[in-house]
């Protein structure tokens, strides 16, 4: 996915706090709508997103999916931030 698609997915703030919560850990569905206080329904429309433009990845394990950030996307991200001027050091 392009820089661009990724900042417009970056750019809404419910997208950015599910990224937020699983920073640390993998979380499933259900933990993550709980924490955010968000419907299954949004949540599975942010989530799509997210995996659209590989931020997020998804495990399956028995019957729960678990999610994740997809820290490779977000450190080229990073890297193209800094080789574009972005970051001043």
């Amino acid at each position: 996915m392009s820089e661009t698609n990724i900042f417009k997915v970056l750019s809404d703030k419910r997208r950015r706090d599910i990224l937020v919560l699983l920073r640390n850990e993998r979380k499933s569905a259900g933990e993550i709508a709980e924490q955010l206080q968000i419907s299954p329904s949004d949540l599975s429309y942010h989530l799509k997103l997210l995996k659209n433009a590989d931020l997020v990845m998804e495990y399956k394990s028995k019957n729960f999916v678990y999610y994740e950030i997809n820290t490779t996307v977000l450190d080229e991200l990073i890297l193209w931030v800094e080789q574009s001027g972005g970051s001043k050091k």
